[in-house]
Order: structure tokens, then sequence, then C-alpha cells
């Protein structure tokens, strides 16, 4: 693809209430009018620059959607107070009580858990799909459906959505495809290839320094107001707000996001490439040997490369929590759900971010027990790091030692 996200980013330029040259602050929680009318017009939406409460917008809320809208290429954008409050409420906006949902089978543990076990206290209906099979989504689609769900690459398995060919089967049954790019920001971007409507959790690579929760909806101007309208909004009458001073770090974060995400492509690659010649279980979108290689080179935008997520397995959730103890007694990491972080996180997801799959599905997904995520941190020597991940995995006895000859 040839769409400048970082450019679009790098272009926004905002000062701050005294000429700072980040914009200020704004902690209120609610704010005053000088006309009574004013505010009436404001609470029911028909006023431009004024604020109300800070449930409904912020002025710090918008610079950061601003940000967001232009790195995703959509219209606008709605900042929440997790990425869970983003989906839940794109979740309720879209449906309603008898309508049908289809989902990847493959999606955090989280949002599996609001759709399967949630979303049935309101008669929606949920089928879960292999949705790099168009043939099964397409098959799924009924009369009641009112979106089509996948994440551009799935949580935990790394399987690669054809966002395209998605989006062609979604406008055909005239249903919105959602999409959460939570995993690739930079090196996808579902707008430009047909999504409607795109979700991130910023907790992740989007802010990268594991220090907050937030959410956002990227999509049209209509959907967006939509989700804020103060008497049937999702977005607003759920009460996922985020806080000023968080979305004002995570503005100032993103700012590095281009040179982050281009550090955790590469380290990812470099470890990918190594572990598999070493005859690991490696899964990884930038190996040929992927299923979706062939996919994500189609859409991804090649220099922020294929994305800093990868898995190995190591065949049995013992080695896996052995291997996962040893590498932080190493220093090489920590022991830890979530991803984006400076330094390589890892986690057994069987038994944690994807733990609310039952067993039997997890197997049959292709989740195995010895499965290990990685999001690969920024290390400035890789092959250090690779050297010393190695070294764990042989004294586990999980990969063998070369033979030495005399």
């Amino acid at each position: 693809m040839d769409f400048k996200a970082a450019d679009n980013l790098q272009d926004l330029q905002y000062f701050g209430e005294y000429g700072g040259v980040n914009p200020s602050i704004s902690d209120s929680s609610t704010y005053t009018f000088l006309s009574a009318k004013t505010m009436f017009d404001t609470f029911e939406g028909n006023t431009e620059g004024c604020y109300l409460y800070s449930r409904h917008s912020s002025p710090s809320n918008l610079y950061l959607g601003e940000a967001l809208a232009a790195l995703e290429g959509t219209e606008t954008a709605n900042v929440t107070a997790s990425g869970m409050g983003a989906i839940s409420a794109v979740i309720l906006q879209l449906c309603n009580a008898g309508d049908h949902i289809v989902s990847s089978r493959t999606i955090y543990g989280g949002t599996y858990a609001l759709m399967k076990n949630f979303l049935k206290k309101f008669n929606i209906g949920i089928s879960f799909v292999d949705t790099t099979n168009l043939d099964a989504v397409a098959m799924a689609i009924t009369p009641k459906t009112k979106m089509l769900y996948c994440e551009s690459v799935s949580n935990p398995l790394l399987e690669v959505a054809d966002i395209e060919a998605l989006s062609k089967l979604a406008k055909k049954n005239n249903i919105p495809l959602v999409v959460d790019n939570t995993f690739s920001p930079l090196s996808i971007s579902p707008a430009k290839l047909g999504a409607d409507i795109v979700i991130h959790s910023l907790t992740k690579f989007i802010n990268g320094t594991s220090d907050c929760v937030a959410g956002v909806v990227c999509g049209t101007k209509d959907f967006c107001l939509g989700l804020k309208d103060v008497n049937n909004g999702a977005g607003m009458l759920l009460g996922s707000t985020l806080d000023s001073l968080r979305a004002s770090s995570i503005l100032k974060n993103m700012r590095t996001l281009h040179i982050r995400m281009k550090k955790h492509s590469e380290n990812a690659m470099y470890l990918a490439k190594n572990f598999e010649k070493d005859g690991l279980r490696v899964v990884y979108p930038g190996l040929k040997s992927h299923v979706g290689h062939k996919v994500m080179k189609k859409q991804y935008n090649m220099e922020y490369g294929f994305g800093g997520l990868m898995t190995l397995d190591v065949g049995s959730l013992e080695k896996a929590n052995a291997l996962m103890e040893l590498m932080q007694k190493k220093h090489l990491g920590y022991l830890a759900v979530s991803l984006g972080f400076y330094k390589t996180l890892f986690s057994a997801p069987g038994t944690s971010t994807s733990s609310e799959i039952p067993l039997e599905e997890q197997l049959e997904m292709g989740l195995s027990n010895g499965l290990i995520r990685f999001s690969i941190g920024l290390d400035d020597h890789i092959d250090r790091t690779y050297m010393a991940m190695k070294d764990c995995l042989i004294k586990l006895d999980i990969l063998k030692p070369l033979s030495i000859k005399v």
C-alpha cells in the first residue's frame, strides 16, 4: 500500500494554550458557558468547538482522536477508556436484540467472552468462523447479521485477515466490516482496504509504555457522532470515557510510533527467521512458511514490516512455563500479558489472554498448551537477545545443541 500514515501524524501540529509545543491538557470535568442558550445548543449537539461535560467530549480527547483518525485514514475517531470499551460500544451501537454477528474464531479472549457469554443477555447471536475461509464467512451470514468482525492479525494465532476480500463480502451483504487493528498499527491500514470501522486497544503498541489502558473507534463522522449521541449513543451512555491526562500522554507517545514499529518488526523478523532455522515451530507473518504470508504482503505497508508479534510452540505447558520463567530470570523480558512494551513480553495465551475460550475450542482452532506468544521488544542488539534466548531453550532441552565436530 502507499498510505503514508506517519506523514499524516507528522503534519498534525497543535499549540498549547501558552504557545507550548504540546497542546494544553484540559482536566476539567465540566465547562462553563456565557449564555444558557449556548449550553442548550451544545447539549443538543448543535455547536462546534464548545464543551459541556467531559463524558461527552474534551479538548484533550479530541486532539488524540484526530491523531488516530490520521493514523487510520478515517474521517474521525472517538477515544475510550479501554479497548473493550471501544468494542462493546461498537457492537451495542450496531446490534439490537435478535440481531446476529459473524466473528473470527481467533480473537482476543475478552472479545470472545463479551460476544459468547455476555451478548446472549441481549439475545444477540454469534457465529464464530474461520475468517480466512471466505466461503465459511459467506455461509454464516444471515438476514439478521448486522456486522462482520475480525482482527487484522489475530490474537494469539497470528492469522492474517484478507481485509479487502472480507470488505467486498460485507458490502455485498450490506453490513459493516469491523476490524480490530491492535496488533498491526501502521503495518496494516484496514480502512484503506475497505473496513468500515477500525478499533484499537491503545494500551498496546500505540501508547507503547504499558502505563495506561485506552481504546479508540475510528470511522465516519456519522457513526462516531452517533456513538456520542446523548439520547442513544452507546459510547456516551456506557460511560467509557478516557481521562484527559492519559489522552495527552498517549498523544505524545504516538509521535514515536513509526520508529518503534519498524524496530519491533525488525527484531521479530530476526528472531523468527533464526528460530525457524533452528527447527522450532515458529509462527510469524513475515515468514514464507506462514499460511497468511501472501495475504500479509498484499496488504501491508512494507516499511513497517510484519509486526512485533510471534509465537513459539514448545510442546507442553510445563515447558512453556519453565522457558518463560527462565527468560525472565535472565532479564530477557517479562512474563506478562499485553504487548507493545519496550521490553519483550511473553505469555502462554491458553492459560491467560485466551483462557476465556473453552479448552476444546482452543484445541480445535490450533491453540496448543505449549504455545507462547511473544511481543518482541526494542532491543538494540537483537543478535545478543537471540543467543541468550537460544541458550535458555538449550538448557531446558527444548532445543538440541549442535553437535561439536573435533
